[in-house]
């Protein structure tokens, strides 16, 4: 499948391990930062902003992230530069539009802006290799993990079928991480709403990326949730507790 710029993702360095479903929907791709990414599914702009508004899924994962762990790895972040609560299981938005989840005493996983730029996840990755910090290393967040975004008012309704976590806003509110199980498949979800729209990052297993991807494409039916570009994410503005 090609866009009209004649994006093809198997001609781009990066790409997500989801970009068969992704074609086989019908998506249309563009370039960010040398990866092809989903940017929209065939509609108008208008349909798919409308769909991000009701409930919606779009791929994520060709974006920069990157992990790091170890006993002294928050406190090297933050040396870094980078803003990281005081909780586990919080994420604070960066300067730039990044999100950084505390996910542990002795680990912080590092998610681009929907710009896709890198600029900071870069950052980080070169001022590890440089230095290579005692009790800090680095993970491969960008390999290993898929990365999806979930949006929409009836997002938490379509997530009670598949997770245990109450995700609602009384009990969930934007910044809020957990560390569970969705449609029986581990992931880790991170509220991070855009404007007035509620919004859910889902990271887990590429492996299971196919799998998670149908599940949550099947739960959204009752709803009328479907497949959107990133352009539509981009068309909403990031609230000032998320990214």
């Amino acid at each position: 499948m090609t866009d009209a710029d004649g994006i093809r993702p198997t001609e781009r360095l990066r790409r997500s391990p989801l970009y068969r479903v992704l074609e086989r929907a019908g998506a249309n791709f563009t370039e960010i930062n040398g990866a092809a990414v989903a940017a929209g599914f065939g509609g108008s702009a208008g349909e798919e902003l409308a769909a991000a508004r009701c409930l919606a899924i779009a791929d994520l994962s060709p974006l920069p992230r990157i992990g790091c762990k170890g006993r002294h790895a928050l406190d090297w972040a933050r040396e870094q530069g980078v803003a990281i609560g005081d909780d586990n299981n919080s994420a604070r938005p960066q300067p730039a539009g990044e999100l950084a989840a505390r996910l542990a005493d002795t680990e912080v996983l590092i998610l681009d802006s929907l710009a896709g730029s890198g600029a900071l996840p870069r950052r980080i990755e070169a001022m590890w290799s440089a230095n290579r910090p005692p009790g800090a290393w680095l993970v491969n967040r960008q390999g290993g993990n898929f990365w999806v975004a979930v949006t929409g008012e009836h997002a938490p309704a379509m997530f009670a079928k598949l997770c245990g976590v109450d995700l609602r806003a009384k009990k969930f509110p934007p910044g809020a991480v957990a560390q569970t199980s969705v449609a029986r498949t581990n992931a880790i979800v991170i509220r991070a709403d855009r404007s007035e729209v509620p919004a859910y990052h889902l990271l887990g297993d590429s492996a299971s990326a196919e799998y998670l991807w149908a599940c949550l494409v099947d739960a959204m039916e009752e709803f009328g949730g479907r497949p959107i570009g990133i352009e539509a994410l981009r068309r909403i503005a990031p609230s000032e507790a998320a990214s």
